[in-house]
């Protein structure tokens, strides 16, 4: 943490940390290292070609399990090593207050 209570920019791992990006229809997947991350973006090391694949949105999957993810989009491609950009879900609906719900 640094002085004035935000987090790091980026945290840069010693050794890459075991995750997968899948697409978003699930029709490929593949393992990688995670080597960096920060609030933003990732910088992932990939075995094997990742070309021909379309990477404009998928899935970073954070566990085994697939139940931490976050939806991505590539940045960048240097060799084995991508960098990716994190896409923001859908903004929640604002509910109406209870007095704009009187108004109506």
């Amino acid at each position: 943490m640094t002085e004035d209570g935000k987090g790091a920019d980026r945290v840069t791992f010693s050794r890459g940390y075991d995750v997968c990006i899948m697409a978003i229809d699930g029709t490929w997947r593949r393992d990688c290292q995670l080597n960096a991350i920060s609030d933003t973006d990732a910088e992932l090391t990939v075995e094997g070609s990742i070309q021909g694949l379309n990477l404009k949105e998928f899935f970073l999957l954070l566990s085994s399990t697939g139940l931490a993810y976050r939806r991505c989009e590539l940045v960048r491609v240097n060799g084995t090593e991508m960098d990716i950009r994190f896409l923001r879900g859908k903004p929640a609906k604002k509910r109406p207050s209870k007095a704009e719900e009187a108004m109506h």
